[in-house]
């Protein structure tokens, strides 16, 4: 085990994994969160034999295209069909919708607040062209700090806690700059510890998700090494994945554990808060804009390596696979980052396309075997 993987976090020392690693402590909680799913089903009188169907939802990367998975979830709700999710994921924009999608349609106006009521000024304050050497990022992001202040509150915390007692999981990915590798936060356990510090953390976490590397400042987490304390450099989860489910050996994992897993039908979401296929724009000839579109290109091509990665493992682990993207249909002018008006109209787009009832698709694009269902 290296030093990077010894690192607790004070307060909530068992909250987050290395899913490029040892699996067996996730193995290990999955199989405790089944045991209280188990607890909380026999206590209100409900059969075990089989049990009841588990939902999983993954919310992508994507900037300001977060309205579309914000619309959609809000959409869904209208619909009367939204599930109560037994597994939630984020990263990026996904991050700060995963932990209200997980507490449910009782956040739907903050969803709707967030995605078509703000504007740039409410996300971040752009720093000078000199922040390119001087500085650790283009632009200051704590005024989306102060935003997820606002709603994410000791209350809340102690709603998820509340739900993660009922066998559900939420999750959130980071990237630990420093080591290079991806973090996925047990979210819940964080909001289950009574450490005056939790509250931060949950916090620091979903800011960090969303800090782009280079144009957003990190986020410096406290961690403990052998009773040393240090500081991780945390950012974006979308500079490892553009959205997760679970590490593809979980299922196996938590098997070795002695968990038997029971035999349910299980349904996994998947919501890529981006368009699929390619998209033309003119590129200007100057350096920051050719990097800052092969940046893009690279980060599409990633997105759809991550929705092969997702659908491969729901095949091998019988999990219904469901995919929701920004169809090509949508063709509203994009401004600026975080466009209230483009927000709030793709915002109505998912939310339109939801309430009607969403055509999920069985499978990443441009895939033409067969679906195992």
């Amino acid at each position: 085990m290296t030093k990077t993987e010894q690192a607790i976090t004070p307060g909530a020392p068992n909250s987050r994994y290395w899913p490029d690693a040892d699996m067996t402590p996730m193995a290990e909680d999955g199989a405790k969160a089944i045991q209280r799913e188990r607890s909380v089903l026999l206590a209100e009188g409900k059969s075990l034999d089989p049990m009841p169907p588990a939902y999983f939802l993954a919310v992508s990367g994507g900037g300001d295209d977060g309205a579309f998975g914000a619309g959609l979830l809000v959409g869904w709700t209208d619909l009367r069909t939204r599930p109560s999710f037994k597994v939630v994921t984020g990263i990026s924009t996904g991050a700060l919708i995963a932990p209200f999608a997980y507490l449910g349609p009782k956040y739907d106006q903050v969803l709707r607040h967030v995605y078509t009521g703000i504007g740039p000024a409410d996300v971040y304050k752009a720093r000078g062209m000199l922040a390119a050497i001087t500085s650790d990022g283009m632009a200051d992001n704590r005024p989306l700090g102060d935003l997820i202040a606002t709603y994410v509150t000791a209350d809340m915390l102690a709603e998820v806690a509340a739900e993660y007692a009922k066998g559900r999981v939420l999750l959130i990915a980071t990237t630990d700059i420093d080591a290079r590798r991806p973090v996925l936060w047990n979210m819940g356990a964080i909001a289950t510890s009574k450490d005056p510090r939790a509250l931060k953390l949950f916090r620091d976490i979903m800011l960090a998700s969303a800090a782009i590397p280079a144009a957003f400042s990190p986020v410096l987490i406290d961690v403990e090494v052998d009773g040393t304390s240090y500081q991780e450099m945390h950012v974006d989860g979308g500079a490892s994945a553009q959205v997760f489910l679970y590490p593809p050996r979980l299922f196996e994992s938590t098997r070795a554990t002695g968990e038997q897993l029971a035999e349910r039908k299980r349904y996994a979401y998947i919501i890529r808060n981006s368009k699929i296929g390619p998209e033309w724009a003119m590129t200007e000839r100057r350096t920051m804009s050719i990097a800052g579109r092969a940046i893009a290109s690279l980060l599409q091509s990633d997105g759809i390596g991550d929705l092969y990665r997702i659908f491969a493992t729901t095949q091998k682990d019988g999990v219904d696979f469901n995919l929701a993207f920004i169809g090509q249909d949508f063709r509203e002018a994009h401004r600026e980052d975080f466009d209230t008006e483009y927000m709030r109209k793709l915002f109505d787009y998912g939310y339109r396309l939801s309430s009607k009832g969403y055509p999920w698709q069985k499978a990443p694009p441009g895939y033409s075997g067969a679906v195992t269902k």
